[in-house]
C-alpha cells in the first residue's frame, strides 16, 4: 500500500515540509489540513500559499486539501502536527482518541501545551491513547525560509521505535536536506522548546546593545541548561552537542529568520509583549514556553537562571535592563 501523509497545519514550517515530502522520490500519497479556507482556495487556484513561503510551488492533489481535520486524518497513515502549541487543542477539538487509533503521530511543533504544559508527544500519549511507540518527534537547525530557498539543511527524526524514525526519515530526504534518526524523543522534543527560549533571551540582550561576546556565554550556558534539564526529566545517554539540541539552538539564537530572537529583540527595544505580537503578525513560540517551562520546572527544580530571567521579563514585567544585568553575575 502506498503511505498516506497528512499535514495539520498552514503555516511556514507546514509549508516547508509539505515541499520536502514533495521533492522527495518515495512513493508517497501528501494531504494537507488548514483551518484558512482563503488560503485553501488560493493553493487549489495558483498552486502557492498565500501567506507563508509563497515562492514555494504547492504539488499537493487539490482533492486533498481541506479543512475538515476529521477526513484528512482518517485518510492518514502518518499525521504530522504543526500548527503552533497554543492552538493544538482547539485544532484537534473535533478529533477523539478512536480516530487517531492505529496512526504514526509526528510532532512538528517545537512547542508545549498550554495549560496542560507536556511537550506534544506527552500529551498526544495521554489525551488520545497513542502508544509512545506510535509517536515520532522532528527536531534540528531547519529554518522554513532556507527550506524554501533550498539551502543544506539536517533534520533529526526521533521515536522510541528507531526502525519507524528510520522509515519516516526516508519520506523527507531530499538533495537539500540529509536526516538523522534518535531514540530522544523527550531529549529533542525538550531542547527543542527550550531553544526558543534563549533564542528570545539572546535577541532581548541584542536589543539591550549587548555584543557578540556575551551572546556566546549566554549561549554557552544556555546549551548547559538543556543539558541539566533534558537529563532531569530523561536521564539517558545523549551528546548535546549534536545538531538536534546545540545546532537548533545556535541558528534559532543566532539565525536572522528567528521570529523568537527578532521578538525578543523588539522587547530588548522597549515594547510590550502585546505590541511586539502584534508588528510581528506571527507566533514566538518561545514566549508560550517561558510560562510553561517555569511551571514545568517547579517538578524537577533544575537550575536555569537564563530561562528564569526570561519569564520574569515576560511574565513578571520586570525590567529587561536590571533582570539581564543580574543574570550577568550569574553567567559562566
Amino acid at each position: 500500500m502506498i503511505p498516506k501523509i497528512a499535514m495539520i497545519g498552514g503555516g511556514s514550517w507546514a509549508t516547508a515540509i509539505i515541499k520536502m515530502l514533495s521533492d522527495n522520490f518515495a512513493e508517497k500519497e501528501i494531504f494537507w489540513w488548514m483551518r484558512n479556507e482563503e488560503a485553501i482556495s488560493h493553493i487549489k487556484a495558483f498552486k502557492h500559499n498565500p501567506n507563508y513561503l509563497s515562492s514555494v510551488e504547492i504539488k499537493v492533489p487539490q482533492e486533498n486539501i481541506s479543512s475538515d481535520i476529521c477526513s484528512i486524518i482518517e485518510a492518514a497513515d502518518y499525521l504530522i502536527l504543526n500548527v503552533p502549541a497554543a492552538f493544538l487543542k482547539e485544532s484537534l477539538k473535533d478529533v477523539k482518541p478512536e480516530d487517531l487509533k492505529g496512526k504514526k503521530i509526528v510532532s512538528a511543533i517545537k512547542g508545549i501545551v498550554p495549560d496542560e504544559n507536556q511537550i506534544i508527544g506527552e500529551f498526544i500519549h495521554e489525551k488520545y491513547n497513542v502508544p509512545l511507540t506510535d509517536i515520532l518527534v522532528i527536531s534540528g537547525p531547519c529554518h522554513a525560509e532556507e527550506v524554501a530557498l533550498e539551502k543544506l539543511s539536517y533534520l533529526t527524526i526521533a521515536s522510541v521505535d528507531v526502525d519507524l524514525a528510520d522509515r519516516f526519515a526516508k519520506f523527507l530526504n531530499t538533495r537539500y536536506i540529509k536526516t538523522n534518526v534518535s531514540d530522544d524523543i523527550f531529549g529533542t522534543e525538550y531542547a527543542a522548546v527550550l531553544k526558543n527560549i534563549y533564542a528570545v533571551a539572546s535577541g532581548i540582550c541584542h536589543g539591550l546593545g549587548y555584543g557578540d561576546n556575551f551572546q556566546a556565554v549566554l549561549i554557552s550556558n544556555a546549551i548547559k541548561e538543556i543539558k541539566d534539564f533534558v537529563d532531569a526529566v530523561h536521564p539517558i545517554d545523549r551528546d548535546i552537542k549534536e545538531s538536534a539540541y546545540l545546532g537548533d539552538l545556535l541558528v534559532t539564537a543566532y539565525s536572522q529568520f528567528s521570529r523568537n530572537r527578532t521578538f525578543g529583540n523588539m522587547i530588548g527595544k522597549g515594547y510590550t509583549v502585546k505590541s511586539a505580537q502584534l508588528e510581528m503578525n506571527m507566533i514566538a513560540e518561545g514566549y508560550y514556553a517561558a510560562t510553561c517551562m517555569h511551571h514545568i520546572n517547579k517538578k524537577y527544580k533544575v537550575e536555569m537562571p537564563i530561562s528564569r530571567a526570561v519569564y520574569a521579563i515576560l511574565y513578571e514585567k520586570h525590567s529587561p535592563h536590571i533582570e539581564m544585568a543580574l543574570l550577568t553575575e550569574k553567567l559562566k
